[in-house]
């Protein structure tokens, strides 16, 4: 099974590791110079979280950082949020 997020479907990608070497010119250089391009695979940031399933129940799941900052899953609370005492 292939490392992706279960809510959305984010995979590895495939880019290019570019090398680059040289001093930039408005720092007194002749310029920079790209001395190799090579494959590289782009990984998403899953994290394993528990989430608040329809049943009530909680469930781990492997969710990327922008469905859990986004909001697209509802994690489980721990412990109940302080209360006020009434007078």
């Amino acid at each position: 099974m292939a490392k992706q997020c279960e809510v959305c479907g984010k995979g590895p990608q495939m880019g290019n590791q570019v090398t680059i070497r040289g001093k930039k010119k408005y720092l007194g250089g002749v310029g920079t110079k790209v001395t190799g391009i090579t494959r590289r695979q782009f990984k998403p940031n899953l994290q394993k979280v528990k989430v608040a399933a329809e049943d009530g129940k909680s469930v781990h799941k492997w969710v990327c950082t922008q469905c859990i900052r986004g909001g697209a899953i509802r994690k489980v609370v721990q412990i109940a949020p302080f209360t006020v005492p009434a007078k």
